[in-house]
């Protein structure tokens, strides 16, 4: 962790503006207990360091408030680069050294096969929360905030459908040229919630954040991984 983040409060706030930007100071505030001033400090501080960036927010997204429109939040990339992310430089390296001696149908292999741990890992939990796929996903969110995605729910004003936001990722610098890692895990997704969901935008990609859209409907079989 860099010299300036060691202060945990200004971790945390960078880690939630990952998991739930673009956000606000009035909202970040709620959720850490603090004062509104004392987390635009922070803000200010990430700002100044490059950790994130205000983002501007299309008209009409939020509810309309009186007075001068709250700045919103979005995490860079090179707040991305310090975020926790377990075993990404082990792991991006090993899949960069598996193209140059195993050519790109070894990466689609290993793709494949991280989406498939993925199944392996999230089924179980899955499967105990039942048909409803607001739960499901609530429960998927929670399991890839676990293992350091800063992974959030989130609806979709005005439409039937639920968004899966990521705001970290283990791989987003391999992924940027292999994006079949993105394409098999968003397939996983599918079968794990039992839905056909879309991915909008991923790090990796360019967006502030991975973005998946989730329908309310159950619509697709989920694989025998899933139901086992």
């Amino acid at each position: 962790m860099p010299q300036d983040l060691e202060d945990t409060t200004r971790a945390r706030v960078l880690q939630l503006v990952a998991s739930t930007g673009p956000t606000t100071a009035p909202a970040l505030a709620d959720r850490l207990g603090l004062t509104r001033a004392g987390v635009r400090r922070h803000l200010a501080e990430l700002c100044e360091s490059g950790y994130i960036a205000e983002h501007e927010v299309a008209r009409g997204s939020e509810p309309a408030r009186r007075g001068r429109p709250a700045k919103h939040y979005v995490v860079t990339g090179r707040g991305h680069a310090v975020l926790p992310t377990g075993y990404a430089q082990i792991a991006a390296q090993a899949i960069e050294h598996l193209a140059q001696i195993a050519g790109p149908d070894a990466v689609e292999q290993f793709a494949e096969r991280r989406a498939a741990q993925i199944e392996e890992r999230y089924g179980a939990a899955l499967r105990t929360a039942g048909d409803d796929p607001q739960v499901r996903l609530d429960t998927l969110a929670e399991l890839l905030a676990a293992d350091g995605y800063a992974a959030s729910a989130r609806p979709v004003e005005g439409t039937a459908t639920l968004q899966l936001c990521q705001g970290n990722c283990p791989v987003q610098d391999v992924a940027a040229e292999f994006p079949q890692l993105c394409e098999a895990e968003t397939a996983a997704f599918s079968r794990l919630l039992g839905v056909h969901v879309q991915r909008l935008a991923t790090i990796a990609g360019g967006g502030h954040v991975c973005t998946t859209n989730v329908p309310l409907t159950t619509t697709t079989s989920r694989t025998e991984g899933a139901k086992a």
